[in-house]
């Protein structure tokens, strides 16, 4: 199958772009640097050197193809304050892709987060069946686009990420952001009693899974990429003390903005156990690489983030 995948060099598109490769397909990776088409070259891919911006090619690489694996996102603009920006560009970019691939029955996987239920879902574990609330999260505008395009003739999935995808590839993910946070107060940080819940997942076990939703998910479907379904967050906060030898403190609600800043301070407080069983069902999938707390416990994100 020739697949093309947005987001390419990155911390999941990498892998998933080798994982492509070993399986026999033939990809080509979508790159706005020099950098990173030399990353993708590695890995064995073909290179459009370009970006979201230029629709046309993003049109024209996606009707080219026999499948398409969305995975960019403009984190640089959405972290810089415009976050609206980042999601009127993901947007024209799924639209530019479904475009073309209409009325084709090829596949399309795009990509959200499973944090987008943490609104819409209380008290239990979300599962794919659970759609989220459009005031609840602004991702879920790209899942209704997506998701439409099923009735459109195209084999169209969601890949809704855990919001820790960890492993030595991830660099700039939310476990180095709490880690430069705790590093920068001088204590690692949770909230009340730190049971807000995240799933966690390998990148390994996600890029694989990525391959899988592409090669036989069902149009329509929603897939979690999710390992461990609920990692209480003073765990993760007292493993992140464990690797930087520095305490591990409770912290109030009002508290957590200061010593977090704005975002991260609310984003560990939200509540988002997540299920992966109709995943692994679906489409086969069984992840196999480490757990969170003992990919923490193997030492490379202080390595990396200079601790």
């Amino acid at each position: 199958m020739r697949v093309f995948v947005t987001g390419a060099s990155g911390h999941i598109g990498l892998p998933v772009v080798r994982d492509l490769v070993a399986a026999g397909h033939k990809v080509t990776g979508l790159a706005r640097s020099d950098a990173s088409a030399e990353k993708i070259a590695s890995a064995g891919g073909e290179v459009l050197q370009s970006s979201l911006d230029d629709l046309d090619k993003i049109k024209a690489a996606a009707k080219n193809a026999d499948g398409v694996i969305h995975l960019a996102f403009k984190h640089d603009l959405a972290f810089g304050g415009d976050f609206a920006g980042a999601l009127a560009a993901d947007l024209r970019a799924v639209e530019a892709i479904g475009g073309a691939l209409a009325d084709s029955g090829k596949p399309f996987v795009n990509t959200t987060g499973t944090m987008l239920l943490a609104h819409s879902v209380q008290g239990r574990a979300g599962t794919e069946e659970d759609a989220g609330q459009a005031g609840g999260n602004p991702r879920v505008a790209s899942e209704d686009l997506s998701l439409a395009l099923a009735k459109r003739g195209v084999r169209a999935s969601i890949m809704r990420l855990s919001p820790t995808v960890h492993s030595s590839l991830d660099h700039h993910g939310f476990i180095p952001i709490v880690i430069a946070a705790a590093r920068k107060s001088g204590f690692s940080a949770y909230v009340g009693e730190g049971s807000t819940r995240w799933p966690a997942v390998h990148t390994l076990d996600a890029a694989r899974l990525y391959r899988l939703a592409l090669e036989s998910a069902p149009a329509g479907s929603r897939l979690h990429a999710v390992a461990e379904e609920g990692v209480p967050f003073r765990a993760i906060a007292e493993a992140i003390g464990r690797g930087l030898n520095l305490p591990t403190k409770s912290i109030s609600p009002e508290e957590a903005a200061k010593a977090l800043g704005e975002f991260l301070g609310t984003i560990i407080q939200l509540d988002n156990p997540t299920s992966s069983t109709r995943t692994r069902e679906l489409v086969g999938w069984k992840p196999t690489h480490a757990d969170l707390i003992a990919d923490i416990a193997e030492g490379h994100y202080f390595a990396a983030t200079g601790a």
